[in-house]
């Protein structure tokens, strides 16, 4: 009995302690969940709801009507003449020019998302912190002109002399500072003109692809079928005000919206999300946390309000941006959580453990 009851309890005493559960080198924080995808849709002009075709919880596909103005019959018909006529045209015209005529608006997608990014972009905010740091540099240099005249001082005397030294460090101090400060600028200016540059070649190639189409466009049918898109376009443009339709296949968070109930741009009809895949997002890794991280890092995340589910994830992207609150420079990232849990709910708070090496 001895023999045993020695042998049973050996693996408790060499099971591993609490508190090497967490390396030295982890990093604690806390983040929300969010779907991959999520959205709210608004109506662009003010009407009567007239439909509401879904309920919370519905799955959609995308391009699904979601919510009907009172006032979106005309448009609809609208919408339905235009595309026959344009069909009716478009199927008289040879395959190439269909095929350039989709190149162009595949060009024209490229184009919108790469103008996305450039408005999405804080150009205001880049410039500031660039003059600010051009500032700098101007201070910078004459810091090190300063340095180097202290320094041609005593730079004839002997390299052990303590005057001749400390002029030197300061002048390698003051270049370095000056180094640091240029690859600042570097980077910030770098972070517009990328993108910049982004917008700028997908211009260019929206503006090709237009030209190759329009040297085509030199059949019978050329100005009806120009006269047709661009009714078409109109069309669906005056129908989107007044359908939400999903951008995506998913689920219907929330409907905000009844009917008979009169709604305009400001009112948040509709929120639509895919909860197939996760995400978080931190709000509180630190400067001196951050510098711990890498993408493609494992992560283990529990929810606050399930603290029986432990869920695994990857770290897929670190901000370069900072905020800063009270006197912590704080850095965002986001996890690609694997798997999931039906009980998960957006918004939910998580404990993040991002594993050490």
């Amino acid at each position: 009995m001895v023999l045993v009851s020695a042998c049973g309890g050996q693996p408790a005493e060499t099971a591993t302690p609490v508190e090497e559960a967490i390396s030295v080198n982890d990093v604690i924080a806390e983040g929300r969940l969010e779907p991959i995808q999520g959205t709210n849709l608004f109506f662009q002009a003010r009407g009567i709801v007239e439909d509401v075709l879904v309920k919370a919880g519905q799955t959609v596909s995308e391009g699904d009507v979601l919510v009907r103005l009172a006032n979106a019959g005309a448009a609809e018909a609208q919408v339905v003449s235009a595309q026959n006529a344009y069909d009716l045209i478009l199927r008289n015209e040879s395959g190439e020019r269909a095929n350039l005529w989709q190149a162009y608006m595949d060009a024209q997608i490229a184009r919108a998302e790469a103008q996305e990014d450039w408005e999405d972009l804080n150009v205001d905010s880049i410039e500031d912190r660039i003059e600010d740091i051009e500032a700098d540099i101007e201070d910078l240099k004459e810091d090190l002109q300063d340095a180097q005249d202290e320094f041609d001082k005593y730079k004839n005397l002997d390299e052990d002399n303590s005057k001749r030294k400390t002029a030197k460090d300061d002048l390698e101090t003051a270049q370095e500072n000056l180094n640091d400060k240029l690859r600042e600028l570097e980077s910030e200016t770098r972070e517009r003109d990328e993108i910049k540059a982004i917008y700028d070649s997908a211009l260019a190639a929206e503006a090709e692809a237009k030209h190759q189409y329009e040297i085509s466009l030199d059949g019978p049918n050329a100005d009806q079928l120009a006269i047709a898109k661009a009714n078409l376009d109109a069309a669906q443009d005056a129908l989107s005000n007044f359908v939400l339709t999903a951008p995506f296949d998913g689920v219907v968070a929330e409907v905000n919206v009844k009917v008979g109930e009169q709604v305009g741009a400001e009112t948040r009809a509709i929120s639509i999300a895919n909860f197939d895949s996760w995400i978080v997002e931190t709000t509180d890794v630190t400067e001196l946390e951050v510098v711990k991280l890498k993408v493609g890092q494992q992560v283990t995340l529990i929810p606050d309000a399930l603290p029986d589910v432990q869920l695994t994830g990857e770290v897929i992207e670190i901000s370069n941006a900072f905020t800063q609150q009270g006197g912590d420079i704080l850095y965002a990232v986001k996890i690609k959580v694997n798997g999931s849990d039906e009980r998960l709910k957006w918004g939910m708070t998580m404990e993040v453990t991002f594993i050490g090496e």
